[in-house]
């Protein structure tokens, strides 16, 4: 029976983040995800590097400020798929008056110690061309940094570097139940695709299975948490862009929330979210039409041309796992994170479980950094953190200087057309030159399925980024799937479904 430092239990931002940093500290570790990674939470978030600055009006201070210094180390860490962004805030005077939201955006600037993005700035809305979209009783608007990030991607690259540093990942495997045995767990695996079962051991479970916390604990026979999750939905649109520029706008609502508007895939436009309280299963959880009123309504405030439900091309949602901190409103529910360990004292000889209740993306690898250094008892001869100067899979990039990279890259590959090289550069940055190991030209690049989507590209992911499925491919790996048309797809599906699976990483 194989046995592992630390089994992780859940293959979202968090846990794939503990996963690399046990596995560079030294750790043998194994993780596990009974889906595909990132096919929960941690692909249908609004895919932001923030540091909330709505949370500074629930006194959430500790959480902003570790949020916003993470914002730059993580910008640093992966320029490929994490940018910055401009956000348009126009000012209502009857929601917040002006003097609050500039020393709210004071506070955004310095309590992270800022050192890569511009500051804030008021703008004149009528002599400003961000001002042109929005209607004309909105004369005052302010604009703040923050970043954009593929989610979902960013979860594979921790899981690819976890990988490279010796952890196991393996999709598709849930974890049946466990049982302490004298120093250490014994772990019920079961395959998904085959329903074979297997047992490993290890010395600490840490679960970090989201929405299915509390679920994935009960399955480990005695033990106990005091601590709750609340499920909240927060659901999202994708339309056509109605806009021009690379600005972003952030929407205040008479109900005190917030809405964002992000530039999408070059021509979408991403609008969310709602904070929908959660009573079902959260695999279940889907956008309703009382959500997509509450949006639209939110834009046709705003803007002289917005949406509408015909200009929809795509809607989602997530579940957040949010720690229950018994506030009122789903609105007002804590962004941070706790931990519960059972035992309360983790040691060497008593087998220790540790939880992971809430989280954000933006903090994922602190609260990674945050859990071990819980964990040090158990493992007193692990190494220390590491991972806040280190890059991630394709982000080792000179200065995190991407547009200089692309063009480097560009030159050397001439025969790409400039949308699909920057689609290679975002997706893989300094991985895409081994994507294009030997190509000369697009012929090269075998099967075109439609939109940028070729078969070289799919070879890859399989090969590397254990996409075994097209979803896996075309809406987390990749956003090929908003791109395609309905033929297209099930044509690609039919393609891979008569493929021979190939050997995948770390499995």
């Amino acid at each position: 029976m194989e046995r592992y430092d630390i089994l992780v239990v859940g293959g979202g931002i968090n846990g794939a983040g503990i996963a690399r940093d046990a596995a560079g500290r030294g750790l043998k570790v194994l993780l596990c995800e009974r889906d595909d990674l990132a096919q929960g939470t941690s692909s249908r978030s609004g895919k932001l590097v923030h540091g909330g600055l709505r949370y500074l009006e629930y006194y959430e201070f500790r959480l902003v400020r570790e949020a916003l210094i993470e914002r730059e180390v993580l910008l640093r860490a992966a320029p490929h798929i994490i940018w910055p962004m401009r956000f348009v805030l126009p000012h209502v005077a009857e929601q917040r008056p002006a003097w609050l939201v500039r020393l709210g955006l004071f506070l955004y600037d310095h309590l992270g110690g800022r050192e890569i993005l511009p500051p804030a700035r008021a703008i004149d809305l009528p002599r400003d061309p961000v001002g042109q979209p929005l209607k004309p009783e909105f004369r005052k608007a302010f604009e703040y940094s923050d970043c954009w990030v593929d989610d979902a991607r960013l979860v594979v690259l921790n899981a690819l570097d976890a990988g490279k540093r010796g952890a196991r990942i393996l999709t598709r495997t849930e974890v049946i139940g466990g049982k302490r045995q004298g120093d250490g767990w014994t772990v019920t695996l079961r395959d998904r695709r085959n329903g074979g079962e297997s047992t490993v051991s290890a010395s600490c479970i840490i679960n970090a299975a989201g929405p299915w916390v509390e679920q994935a604990l009960q399955g480990f026979a005695g033990t106990t948490s005091s601590r709750r999750i609340r499920l909240v939905k927060g659901s999202h649109l994708v339309t056509k862009k109605f806009w021009q520029g690379d600005q972003a706008y952030l929407l205040q609502n008479d109900d005190k929330r917030v809405i964002f508007v992000n530039p999408y895939e070059g021509d979408l436009a991403l609008i969310g979210t709602t904070d929908i309280a959660v009573e079902g299963k959260p695999e279940d959880a889907r956008i309703d039409d009382r959500e997509i009123d509450y949006l639209l309504g939110v834009l046709s405030r705003y803007f002289t041309a917005p949406p509408d439900r015909t200009d929809i091309v795509h809607a989602f949602s997530g579940v957040r796992p949010l720690y229950d901190d018994n506030a009122e409103s789903p609105s007002a529910v804590t962004r941070d994170y706790i931990f519960d360990i059972d035992p309360k004292e983790p040691s060497e000889s008593n087998a220790p479980i540790l939880s992971v209740f809430g989280g954000k993306i933006t903090t994922y690898r602190k609260l990674a950094e945050h859990g071990l250094d819980r964990l040090r008892p158990a493992f007193p001869k692990m190494g220390q953190a590491w991972t806040a100067g280190a890059s991630l899979p394709g982000g080792e990039i000179p200065g995190a200087d991407f547009d200089g990279w692309l063009a480097g890259f560009r030159s050397r590959n001439a025969f790409l057309a400039a949308d699909l090289a920057t689609h290679y550069g975002r997706l893989y940055g300094t991985r895409a030159d081994a994507l294009l190991d030997g190509a000369r030209s697009i012929a090269d690049l075998g099967r075109h399925f439609g939109a940028l989507l070729y078969e070289r590209e799919a070879d890859f992911l399989r090969r590397h980024e254990w996409a075994i499925e097209a979803e896996d491919i075309l809406d987390r790996r990749t956003k090929h799937g908003l791109h395609l048309t309905p033929d297209e797809r099930a044509a690609f599906s039919a393609w891979l479904g008569g493929e021979v699976p190939r050997q995948r990483l770390s499995n």
